[in-house]
């Protein structure tokens, strides 16, 4: 059940950092995120209501509150890290995330088979890999590490947090969506910051009818995020968080693969040679 469902979330998450990417293109992140998110948190409130999701309110609410927190600040840094480019050095690094969740597993108690040691290995080179790598070319700047790093760290903590937020389904479905209206405070707060500095919160060509067209593919990234979040949860919780961690950060993997299938881009020869070792450290984890 947990490479299943650790399986499941790297492709939604790989599908959603795929749309994502397209819909920056023609609007601007923040608003992206926001907007996303806001679609999200409207399908999770009536979820929550239905289910009466809101008996299971505790404690362990303020996981997903940091996790909400923590997400749209990565996420900016990450593209922060991007722009300033290379991508093929940005992209690969920003995999690195795993190292968080799997520290926690390992720090209370979780002890990986050999098989289970050789596939994290084997996946998160692969992860690297299938980014694409610039080993050689235009230099980088210590700024874009630094910002990657932070992405890195804030993407691997999401995943350590939100394992925590819940232990039941309708507790889930309350986690998820406290971490959604966290999202929207902390991504609409910035925003707003950058508007009120002179930045644009509406395509410079098509305004607000990009936003309103681009509203279907919006829902489905905002979704299928929540959609990961909750398939990771439910993959931690039922099996080793050090596998389940690895299995969900292929999802760059499923983005190469996305972007050669829709947009017809070749993949260079190491990020085919990373997907091949991808997919052999999943054989080895689930086999472990």
């Amino acid at each position: 059940m947990t490479a299943l469902f650790a399986l499941a979330t790297s492709l939604l998450w790989g599908l959603a950092d795929f749309g994502g990417g397209l819909l920056t293109r023609r609007a601007p992140a923040l608003t992206v995120v926001v907007v996303s998110q806001c679609i999200a948190a409207v399908v999770l409130g009536v979820v929550v209501i239905a289910t009466g999701a809101w008996s299971e309110a505790g404690g362990r609410l303020w996981f997903a509150v940091a996790a909400g927190a923590v997400g749209p600040v990565a996420m900016l840094s990450f593209y922060k890290a991007l722009a300033l480019g290379p991508m093929g050095v940005v992209s690969p690094l920003g995999s690195l995330g795993v190292a968080v969740p799997v520290a926690v597993g390992l720090l209370v108690g979780e002890r990986p088979g050999l098989l289970q040691v050789a596939g994290v290995v084997v996946a998160v080179a692969g992860v690297v890999l299938a980014g694409g790598p610039q080993l050689r070319g235009a230099p980088v700047q210590r700024q874009a590490v630094l910002l990657t790093l932070l992405a890195a760290f804030g993407f691997g903590a999401v995943m350590a947090l939100i394992a925590e937020a819940s232990t039941t389904v309708t507790g889930l479905f309350l986690a998820l969506f406290v971490q959604r209206m966290t999202n929207i405070a902390v991504g609409g707060t910035a925003l707003y910051v950058s508007v009120r500095r002179g930045g644009r919160a509406l395509p410079e060509e098509g305004g607000i009818g990009v936003v309103r067209a681009a509203l279907p593919a919006l829902a489905f990234v905002g979704l299928a995020d929540v959609a990961a979040n909750g398939t990771y949860s439910i993959a931690a919780q039922h099996g080793p968080v050090t596998v389940a961690a690895v299995l969900a950060s292929l999802y760059p993997v499923v983005t190469a693969l996305a972007a050669r299938s829709v947009l017809g881009e070749r993949m260079r020869g190491v990020q085919a040679a990373g997907a091949g070792l991808a997919l052999l450290g999943t054989v080895l984890l689930a086999t472990g």
